[in-house]
């Protein structure tokens, strides 16, 4: 299956619940992978990014795709 997202996040399925239509599935995330950002330049200076820093990623999309390989 091809599909077009970058970053890969491994994770096990924790739980399904079903539903007539739709469903929801929970991941539990196993181990990561190195993960990317664009910002401003602007943005790093009013974080005062460096190199070591400890940061949370927060991941803002519209869909988590399963891949089953």
């Amino acid at each position: 299956m091809k599909y077009g997202a970058q970053n890969k996040i491994v994770a096990k399925v924790k739980s399904i619940k079903t539903g007539e239509i739709m469903a929801q599935v929970k991941f539990e995330v196993v181990s990561t992978g190195e993960m990317s950002s664009v910002l401003t330049t602007d943005s790093v200076q009013q974080l005062d990014l460096k190199q070591g820093d400890t940061v949370q990623l927060i991941i803002k999309a519209i869909h988590v795709l399963p891949v089953k390989e």
